[in-house]
Protein backbone atom coordinates (compact mmCIF):
# COMPACT_ATOMS: atom_id res chain seq x y z
CA UNK A 1 0.00 0.00 0.00
CA UNK A 2 1.71 3.39 -1.19
CA UNK A 3 0.95 5.81 1.86
CA UNK A 4 1.64 9.40 1.53
CA UNK A 5 2.78 11.44 4.42
CA UNK A 6 1.95 14.93 4.84
CA UNK A 7 3.06 17.67 7.27
CA UNK A 8 0.76 21.11 7.33
CA UNK A 9 2.32 23.85 8.64
CA UNK A 10 0.54 26.91 7.44
CA UNK A 11 1.98 30.58 8.77
CA UNK A 12 0.00 33.12 10.83
CA UNK A 13 -0.16 31.31 13.77
CA UNK A 14 -1.92 33.66 16.69
CA UNK A 15 -1.64 31.81 19.94
CA UNK A 16 2.39 31.32 19.21
CA UNK A 17 3.76 33.70 16.66
CA UNK A 18 5.68 31.33 13.76
CA UNK A 19 4.98 28.41 16.06
CA UNK A 20 5.83 25.91 13.51
CA UNK A 21 9.47 27.19 12.92
CA UNK A 22 9.67 28.57 16.90
CA UNK A 23 12.52 26.92 18.90
CA UNK A 24 11.84 24.14 21.15
CA UNK A 25 14.97 22.46 22.83
CA UNK A 26 17.27 23.78 19.67
CA UNK A 27 15.54 22.52 17.26
CA UNK A 28 12.51 24.06 15.12
CA UNK A 29 9.11 22.72 16.03
CA UNK A 30 8.75 21.16 12.31
CA UNK A 31 12.02 19.31 12.56
CA UNK A 32 10.33 16.82 15.65
CA UNK A 33 7.66 15.86 12.95
CA UNK A 34 10.01 15.66 9.96
CA UNK A 35 12.52 13.32 11.67
CA UNK A 36 9.57 10.95 12.70
CA UNK A 37 8.74 10.92 9.22
CA UNK A 38 11.95 10.42 7.95
CA UNK A 39 12.53 7.28 10.38
CA UNK A 40 9.29 5.67 9.19
CA UNK A 41 10.20 2.51 6.84
CA UNK A 42 6.45 2.25 5.62
CA UNK A 43 5.60 5.83 4.10
CA UNK A 44 5.93 5.59 0.73
CA UNK A 45 7.12 9.54 0.97
CA UNK A 46 6.25 12.53 2.62
CA UNK A 47 5.62 16.48 1.92
CA UNK A 48 5.15 19.56 3.22
CA UNK A 49 1.67 21.69 2.97
CA UNK A 50 2.39 25.38 3.55
CA UNK A 51 1.40 28.45 2.49
CA UNK A 52 4.40 30.45 4.22
CA UNK A 53 7.82 30.99 2.61
CA UNK A 54 9.73 31.02 6.27
CA UNK A 55 8.25 27.59 6.56
CA UNK A 56 8.75 26.20 3.45
CA UNK A 57 12.65 27.31 4.07
CA UNK A 58 13.50 25.78 6.77
CA UNK A 59 11.83 22.46 5.66
CA UNK A 60 13.82 22.63 2.42
CA UNK A 61 17.11 22.88 4.60
CA UNK A 62 15.75 19.84 6.58
CA UNK A 63 15.65 18.05 2.88
CA UNK A 64 11.66 17.82 3.37
CA UNK A 65 10.36 17.80 -0.37
CA UNK A 66 7.46 20.53 -0.40
CA UNK A 67 6.36 20.17 -4.22
CA UNK A 68 3.60 23.05 -4.09
CA UNK A 69 2.90 26.09 -2.09
CA UNK A 70 -0.42 25.62 -0.55
CA UNK A 71 -3.17 27.81 -1.90
CA UNK A 72 -4.00 30.87 0.61
CA UNK A 73 -7.54 29.83 0.88
CA UNK A 74 -6.86 26.67 2.23
CA UNK A 75 -4.44 28.28 4.93
CA UNK A 76 -7.20 30.18 7.33
CA UNK A 77 -7.84 29.68 10.89
CA UNK A 78 -10.91 28.42 9.60
CA UNK A 79 -9.97 25.82 6.27
CA UNK A 80 -10.57 22.50 7.17
CA UNK A 81 -7.59 19.65 7.58
CA UNK A 82 -9.77 17.61 4.78
CA UNK A 83 -9.42 20.40 2.20
CA UNK A 84 -5.68 20.63 2.38
CA UNK A 85 -5.32 16.29 2.52
CA UNK A 86 -7.42 16.80 -1.01
CA UNK A 87 -5.38 19.64 -2.77
CA UNK A 88 -2.19 17.47 -2.31
CA UNK A 89 -3.75 14.55 -3.19
CA UNK A 90 -5.13 16.44 -6.75
CA UNK A 91 -1.90 17.51 -7.05
CA UNK A 92 -0.31 13.95 -7.52
CA UNK A 93 -4.04 13.13 -9.40
CA UNK A 94 -2.43 15.69 -12.36
CA UNK A 95 1.28 14.30 -12.49
CA UNK A 96 -0.96 10.42 -12.50
CA UNK A 97 0.50 10.00 -9.04
CA UNK A 98 -1.63 7.29 -6.80
CA UNK A 99 -1.21 6.92 -2.79
CA UNK A 100 -3.75 4.44 -1.94
CA UNK A 101 -3.92 6.65 1.49
CA UNK A 102 -2.73 9.61 3.69
CA UNK A 103 -0.54 9.50 6.67
CA UNK A 104 -1.38 13.01 8.59
CA UNK A 105 1.26 14.21 11.05
CA UNK A 106 0.59 17.59 12.67
CA UNK A 107 3.68 19.20 13.54
CA UNK A 108 1.90 20.56 17.03
CA UNK A 109 1.72 16.88 18.08
CA UNK A 110 5.87 16.85 17.62
CA UNK A 111 6.98 13.37 20.05
CA UNK A 112 6.00 10.93 17.79
CA UNK A 113 8.72 8.42 16.56
CA UNK A 114 8.62 6.70 13.01
CA UNK A 115 8.12 2.90 14.63
CA UNK A 116 4.58 4.90 16.12
CA UNK A 117 4.52 5.67 12.83
CA UNK A 118 4.76 2.40 10.79
CA UNK A 119 3.16 0.40 14.08
CA UNK A 120 -0.04 2.63 12.62
CA UNK A 121 0.00 1.87 9.55
CA UNK A 122 0.00 -1.89 9.52
CA UNK A 123 -2.75 -1.97 12.05
CA UNK A 124 -4.43 0.01 9.05
CA UNK A 125 -3.86 -1.88 6.91
CA UNK A 126 -4.58 -5.13 8.92
CA UNK A 127 -7.52 -3.80 10.19
CA UNK A 128 -9.41 -3.25 6.52
CA UNK A 129 -10.73 -0.10 8.30
CA UNK A 130 -11.46 3.07 6.02
CA UNK A 131 -9.06 4.96 8.30
CA UNK A 132 -7.42 5.14 11.53
CA UNK A 133 -7.39 7.34 14.53
CA UNK A 134 -4.11 7.74 17.27
CA UNK A 135 -6.01 8.04 21.07
CA UNK A 136 -5.95 8.42 24.50
CA UNK A 137 -7.81 6.77 27.57
CA UNK A 138 -10.36 9.38 28.72
CA UNK A 139 -9.84 9.48 32.74
CA UNK A 140 -12.20 8.02 34.73
CA UNK A 141 -13.75 10.89 35.83
CA UNK A 142 -14.35 12.13 32.83
CA UNK A 143 -16.02 8.99 31.30
CA UNK A 144 -19.57 9.45 29.96
CA UNK A 145 -20.91 6.91 32.06
CA UNK A 146 -20.05 9.69 35.15
CA UNK A 147 -20.78 12.65 33.89
CA UNK A 148 -24.25 14.27 33.39
CA UNK A 149 -26.34 17.46 31.55
CA UNK A 150 -29.04 19.40 33.53
CA UNK A 151 -32.30 18.36 32.15
CA UNK A 152 -34.99 21.63 31.83
CA UNK A 153 -36.27 21.18 35.45
CA UNK A 154 -32.90 22.00 36.85
CA UNK A 155 -31.73 18.32 37.66
CA UNK A 156 -29.02 16.21 36.46
CA UNK A 157 -29.07 13.04 33.85
CA UNK A 158 -26.45 10.95 32.65
CA UNK A 159 -25.05 12.13 29.33
CA UNK A 160 -25.49 8.88 28.02
CA UNK A 161 -29.35 8.65 28.62
CA UNK A 162 -28.92 5.99 31.10
CA UNK A 163 -31.21 5.49 33.91
CA UNK A 164 -27.95 4.10 36.67
CA UNK A 165 -24.92 5.04 36.77
CA UNK A 166 -22.05 2.50 36.96
CA UNK A 167 -21.06 2.73 40.49
CA UNK A 168 -17.40 0.93 40.43
CA UNK A 169 -14.83 2.48 38.39
CA UNK A 170 -13.57 -0.78 37.28
CA UNK A 171 -16.86 -1.72 35.80
CA UNK A 172 -16.53 1.39 33.40
CA UNK A 173 -16.08 0.58 30.08
CA UNK A 174 -12.83 2.03 28.55
CA UNK A 175 -13.57 4.98 26.37
CA UNK A 176 -10.62 6.85 23.65
CA UNK A 177 -10.54 10.43 22.85
CA UNK A 178 -8.38 11.21 19.63
CA UNK A 179 -4.97 13.07 20.85
CA UNK A 180 -3.98 14.47 17.41
CA UNK A 181 -0.91 12.67 16.64
CA UNK A 182 -1.78 10.77 13.32
CA UNK A 183 -4.33 10.31 10.99
CA UNK A 184 -4.76 7.61 8.63
CA UNK A 185 -7.37 7.85 5.22
CA UNK A 186 -7.92 5.55 2.19
CA UNK A 187 -7.60 8.23 -0.98
CA UNK A 188 -11.05 7.47 -2.21
CA UNK A 189 -12.76 7.95 1.08
CA UNK A 190 -10.90 11.26 1.11
CA UNK A 191 -11.56 11.99 -2.33
CA UNK A 192 -15.28 10.23 -2.50
CA UNK A 193 -16.68 10.17 0.42
CA UNK A 194 -15.22 13.78 1.52
CA UNK A 195 -14.55 12.54 4.88
CA UNK A 196 -11.38 11.93 6.93
CA UNK A 197 -13.00 8.73 8.84
CA UNK A 198 -14.93 6.92 6.79
CA UNK A 199 -18.04 4.65 8.06
CA UNK A 200 -15.21 1.98 9.66
CA UNK A 201 -12.79 3.40 11.97
CA UNK A 202 -10.11 1.93 14.02
CA UNK A 203 -7.35 2.96 16.48
CA UNK A 204 -4.37 2.88 17.71
CA UNK A 205 -2.90 3.90 21.72
CA UNK A 206 -0.64 6.44 21.86
CA UNK A 207 1.90 6.54 24.77
CA UNK A 208 1.00 9.05 27.21
CA UNK A 209 4.87 10.50 26.40
CA UNK A 210 3.76 11.52 22.91
CA UNK A 211 0.24 13.31 23.54
CA UNK A 212 1.38 17.08 23.89
CA UNK A 213 -0.41 19.03 21.60
CA UNK A 214 0.98 22.37 21.30
CA UNK A 215 -1.39 24.99 20.65
CA UNK A 216 -1.19 27.97 23.68
CA UNK A 217 2.04 29.19 25.43
CA UNK A 218 1.04 26.89 28.30
CA UNK A 219 1.46 23.69 26.08
CA UNK A 220 4.74 24.96 24.80
CA UNK A 221 6.06 25.52 28.31
CA UNK A 222 4.96 21.81 28.90
CA UNK A 223 7.03 20.90 26.00
CA UNK A 224 9.68 22.46 27.25
CA UNK A 225 9.37 20.65 30.68
CA UNK A 226 9.14 17.55 28.75
CA UNK A 227 12.15 17.50 27.31
CA UNK A 228 14.09 18.79 29.87
CA UNK A 229 12.54 15.81 32.35
CA UNK A 230 13.90 13.09 29.71
CA UNK A 231 17.20 15.20 29.42
CA UNK A 232 16.94 15.53 25.64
Amino acid sequence: MKILGLIPARGGSKSIPKKNIKILNGKPLIQYTVEAASDSKKLERFILSSDDEAIIKVAKQLNVEVPFVRPKHLAEDTSPTLGVIQHALRFYEEQHIHFDAVCLLQVTSPFKTGAFIDKAIEKFITSGCDALVSVQKVPDEYNPHWTFKETIDGHLKLVTGEEHIIPRRQDLPEIYHRDGLIYITKTNVLLEQNSLYGSKLTYIKSPSDYTINIDTIEDWKQAELFLKSKNI
